[in-house]
């Protein structure tokens, strides 16, 4: 398997497992706030939700990103 495969597999296994525990995380969750867009608003979504999808939207682009690790 090489290392780019390998390295894309076990991201996606360890953001499916971090977006399932922020579901089960956000089950009581009262409080909720609006996301302002440029153009609009988003309904209301628990604080929670907001800052856990962010949090896995930069770990799946950070692993996106792919780094030269070649030692000459």
């Amino acid at each position: 398997m090489s290392f780019i495969f390998k390295k894309l597999f076990l991201s996606g296994i360890f953001n499916c497992c971090l977006f399932l525990a922020l579901f089960i995380g956000i089950q009581n969750s009262s409080s909720k706030s609006k996301v302002d867009l440029l153009l609009d608003e988003t309904i209301e979504l628990p604080i929670s939700f907001i800052v856990g999808s962010s949090f896995l939207l930069g770990s799946i682009l950070g692993s996106l990103l792919l780094l030269n690790t070649n030692k000459d």
